[in-house]
């Protein structure tokens, strides 16, 4: 099973990561996608774009209308939010032109502590 990790983490925590797994060759077990605060993550992930990723997910390539079929929602408004998607690094875009969320399965990750 494919998994992303949806995470909360400094931008240079993420970029040590990214030059240890360079430097050794090893990859991360499963993809992970990181946000710099809570605030942020909740910004892009919002509802409607949570229910998208749920219905697009193992789906494979699709069109942006075959993703509004399945949640019930105007082509226009879900355009917007794959838009939003796939600049946050979530979804792609396929050389065809459709749309993907290329994982089967998604772990959010993130911590609220005392302040």
């Amino acid at each position: 099973m494919k998994t992303v990790t949806l995470d909360i983490r400094s931008p240079s925590d993420a970029m040590a990561d990214f030059v240890q797994a360079w430097n050794t060759g090893k990859s991360q077990r499963s993809a992970r996608i990181s946000f710099a605060t809570p605030e942020l993550l909740w910004q892009v992930l919002t509802a409607k774009r949570w229910e998208l990723l749920k219905a697009m997910c193992g789906g494979g390539p699709m069109s942006i209308r075959e993703a509004a079929r399945r949640v019930g929602r105007d082509v226009k408004a879900v355009h917007g939010d794959v838009t939003a998607l796939i600049d946050a690094g979530i979804l792609n875009r396929t050389p065809k032109g459709k749309i993907e969320f290329p994982f089967d399965a998604v772990k959010v990750e993130f911590m609220l502590q005392a302040a």
